[in-house]
């Protein structure tokens, strides 16, 4: 049964998650971890998180892995169109940066935010090398 697109003047309509609903996959959880991969270069940038790539897409993994038990096809459908909304709302900036390290590390790194401050007392150099 084909669903029918959102009028174009709803708000919650988004873009990725309407496709992995409307094309047929012969696995769709597959190609929402290929596209999560190949976009977690990107919000590493985007989202300035001091995390290497190797590590960010463990951390992936590790999600993927945790539902990996679920066999119900109408809940991996709805696992997966939560993944695309998850993925598309990170690309355009609508999560902090807070929310993306208690994502994919479990805990919020202070150090990282105090690093970029610059105090009264910083010396030139400090302020150079904060970048």
């Amino acid at each position: 049964r084909q669903r029918k697109p959102p009028r174009k003047g709803t708000m919650s309509f988004l873009q990725l998650a309407h496709k992995s609903l409307t094309a047929p996959a012969a696995n769709p959880v597959a190609r929402l971890y290929r596209s999560i991969n190949k976009e977690l270069p990107r919000v590493l940038t985007l989202y300035d998180l001091d995390m290497e790539l190797p590590e960010a897409r463990k951390a992936v993994k590790t999600h993927f892995d945790r539902y990996a038990h679920i066999k119900d096809e109408r809940v991996v459908s709805m696992l997966v169109a939560k993944g695309y909304i998850d993925l598309e709302e990170t690309l355009l900036q609508h999560k902090q940066r807070s929310h993306l390290q208690r994502t994919l590390s479990g805990y919020i790194d202070l150090e990282g935010a105090r690093r970029k401050s610059v105090t009264l007392n910083s010396s030139i150099d400090d302020q150079f090398a904060r970048a």
